[in-house]
């Protein structure tokens, strides 16, 4: 296939790079400056045109600009597209009803969303290989066209409704972000205690979670002072909070709190759990 990329960015970028690996052909990719240097660096054979001539030279045209931005893209571009094409963009969390405007000029359309991080092109390329990747369209030669290019840049694609597609976003924004967010709290709350290598320290304890939630029922394995219903525990918690590391005591309640409810609506009995939510409802 043929594929135009309107607005170049890691994803775009790194899913362009393994398209050509699979024999596919990227004609044309347009941008910022940054883009540019991205795509000189990157794709050197891609000619690097306006975003209106990019459009009209793809037999596939990738949307690769952030979700805010698809929809104004989309119309931008509207004007160069036609019958036969597709018109794609990257978005977990945006409808199709952004594609509407090439809907209307005639090009079927989609959106393919890797369920990957990509930190970088580099590592978008790397962490690609047999990542699962959402596939959401209208009819059965678009859905056909997004999973030939998921399957070719590595993935293993699945199909996803679109009006679950925010949703979907959100498990992983709670699966990556919050990760990164949570592991990035502890390590502060480590260096203040003055901990010495709070990385090194808190590496097995944070690898030994994540086997745990992933070889059994995470919600059987969470454990924690809210949880035992180890009402002085939390207390002091957050009171250390308080005093050390204020910016972290909403989200300690926060977490606790939904900690709480994911175990009782499984069943798990949580002592005291009256207790708990009365000194955690304290400092919301």
């Amino acid at each position: 296939m043929e594929i135009a990329i309107v607005g170049s960015g890691r994803v775009a970028t790194a899913l362009a790079i393994l398209w050509q690996a699979a024999e596919h052909s990227v004609v044309a990719a347009s941008g910022s400056e940054r883009t540019e240097r991205r795509v000189r660096e990157h794709l050197p054979e891609t000619e690097f045109l306006p975003s209106e001539e990019t459009a009209a030279r793809g037999e596939v045209v990738v949307i690769g600009v952030p979700d805010d931005a698809i929809a104004d893209v989309c119309g931008t571009i509207s004007g160069s597209l036609h019958e036969g094409q597709t018109v794609l963009h990257l978005s977990g969390s945006v409808s199709l009803d952004a594609l509407a405007p090439a809907r209307g000029a005639g090009a079927a359309t989609l959106s393919l969303h890797p369920l990957q991080t990509f930190p970088s092109v580099e590592a978008g390329v790397e962490h690609m290989p047999g990542a699962p990747v959402a596939i959401t369209s209208e009819d059965q030669h678009a859905t056909d066209t997004g999973m030939r290019l998921a399957e070719d840049a590595g993935g293993k694609p699945f199909v996803l409704a679109d009006d679950v597609k925010p949703l979907y976003h959100a498990a992983a924004v709670f699966t990556s972000n919050f990760m990164v967010t949570v592991l990035s709290a502890a390590r502060e709350l480590l260096d203040t205690a003055g901990v010495p290598d709070a990385v090194e320290v808190m590496t097995p304890l944070a690898n030994a979670t994540l086997h745990n939630a992933f070889a059994s029922d995470p919600i059987s394995v969470l454990t924690g002072p809210a949880v035992r219903g180890d009402v002085g525990t939390v207390q002091r918690n957050l009171n250390a909070l308080r005093d050390r590391a204020p910016q972290f005591l909403v989200p300690y309640a926060v977490l606790s709190e939904t900690a709480l409810s994911l175990v009782q609506r499984f069943g798990r009995e949580t002592p005291n759990e009256d207790a708990v939510r009365e000194v955690l409802a304290r400092w919301r």
